[in-house]
């Protein structure tokens, strides 16, 4: 008989994008942990900047529940192993609680209430409206069935109007409002070109996630809140992972320009037997001594143009290491790092590492955006031809040299080839999530090894 576990959890949704999911949610994660609750947080959708957010204000790595990424059982795994440990789980979805792949509820915000089971909050701000918002969130209600709808969250109102909001969504939806956060301009998160600015950007961020919790102390009914996520069914069990004795070295670059990676790649990754290494190509001299692989993630090099380009030192010690035959896997802004320059919205063209051919150039529109089934069209670093593995990829850049060792597909049937590879190098726009096939960081960590025992040999 299959063990069981109970997860407190909660999911926030929305009744579309722009309505404040993300600063509600940063809300009740504050506030929860001002209460010194563990808080475990997960994020719907393929984000890197929210779960930034959420790890800054819980403290813990923030996971992602993503139905295109794993299979039911795998996610209600996930969410049961990592929030066995906390003492209630917070879901932010993404876009609005139907919006999912193309015209469909596919991967949505509701597919993942479904398979999860979590009783959803909707976010809904009704400037601009009266009963109407009533027959907002009726239709939200009745759309699909069943849905998990249990309560709605009010936000950017006036206080005054708040008993008016209540009244009539209760009254036409019967459906609990446990609260709202009033318009707070003074906690207004930045954005830029790819989302919110990271949480490391934000000038005043303490005080402005302080104000977000203890004006949610005041203004949302927490306990209510927490009352309905404990009463959930349990989720399969699953034994907490077992991280081993470290095997090799990889470098990770992380600093403001590479900072796009799931907690999970860097956990499977450390599960294969990688000790992880910070590095830094906007501020090092050099990598850190000793390495067995490099991952260079996404980020936003298009920022730091001049003082990548400058550090040559650093970009000398990445040729080094990549003519050693250092392993190595970039994923969008990593891949970009790698290649010969980029044209910033200057107009001026950087010379970068020049380890990959192709001239790159940022575009005013995102370039093949979405999620991507990816499947190896030859034998790589990341496994044999025929691997495949889910991803998406998310860009305003382009280059004249994408690679062609994968072929991408998008849920539509669209389908374009990706990823440069060499002996030992991956490196494309798509960025991966390990999870979805667990064989491709283990193959990367063999290459690590591999490369590990040579390097001793020497």
């Amino acid at each position: 008989m299959e063990q069981l576990c109970s997860v407190p959890r909660i999911l926030i949704s929305a009744t579309g994008s722009g309505c404040g999911k993300t600063t509600v949610t940063a809300a009740i994660l504050g506030a929860l942990c001002k209460r010194e609750l563990q808080v475990q947080s997960f994020k719907c959708g393929p984000d890197y900047l929210d779960p930034m957010f959420h790890q800054y204000i819980t403290g813990r790595p923030a996971y992602h529940a993503d139905p295109f990424f794993l299979e039911p059982q795998p996610m209600r795994r996930l969410v049961s192993r990592v929030g066995a440990s906390a003492d209630v789980s917070v879901l932010e979805g993404a876009m609005g609680y139907y919006d999912g792949i193309g015209q469909t509820e596919r991967a949505s915000a509701y597919t993942v209430s479904q398979i999860l089971e979590v009783p959803t909050l909707l976010v809904l701000s009704p400037k601009g409206m009266g009963c109407s918002a009533g027959a907002l969130c009726q239709g939200f209600l009745q759309f699909r069935r069943p849905n998990s709808i249990r309560g709605i969250l009010l936000n950017d109102i006036r206080s005054g109007m708040y008993s008016y909001y209540r009244d009539i969504l209760e009254r036409e939806t019967g459906c609990k409002v446990y609260g709202y956060l009033p318009h707070l301009p003074e906690a207004h998160l930045e954005s830029r070109h790819l989302g919110l600015l990271t949480a490391a950007e934000v000038d005043g961020l303490d005080q402005k996630l302080s104000l977000l919790a203890q004006t949610a102390e005041e203004t949302l009914d927490l306990d209510g809140i927490l009352a309905l996520a404990s009463d959930t069914v349990p989720l399969p069990a699953a034994s907490p992972l077992k991280k081993p004795e470290p095997a090799f070295r990889l470098g990770v670059a992380q600093d403001a320009a590479f900072c796009f990676y799931y907690a999970e790649n860097l956990e499977l990754l450390e599960q294969c037997g990688a000790q992880l290494v910070p590095f830094s190509p906007l501020s090092d001299a050099a990598l850190p001594e000793n390495l067995d692989g490099l991952y260079l993630g996404g980020g936003y090099p298009e920022l730091f143009l001049p003082r990548l380009s400058d550090n040559t030192a650093f970009l000398q010690s990445l040729r080094t290491a990549r003519k050693s035959g250092m392993p190595l896997l970039a994923e969008c802004g990593g891949f970009l790092y790698l290649q010969e320059s980029m044209t910033g919205a200057d107009g001026v063209s950087y010379p970068l590492a020049g380890i990959l051919p192709g001239i790159s150039h940022l575009q005013d529109r995102l370039c093949r955006f979405g999620y991507v089934t990816l499947r190896a069209q030859e034998d790589t670093l990341l496994g044999p031809a025929g691997t495949e593995i889910q991803g998406h990829e998310f860009h305003y850049a382009d280059t004249t040299e994408n690679g062609m060792a994968f072929s991408a597909v998008r849920p539509n049937g669209k389908q374009w080839r990706a990823v440069v590879s060499r002996p030992g190098l991956a490196a494309g726009f798509p960025h991966l999530y390990f999870p979805s096939n667990p064989e491709v960081p283990r193959a990367f960590a063999g290459a690590c090894l591999h490369y590990q025992k040579e390097r001793e040999t020497r």
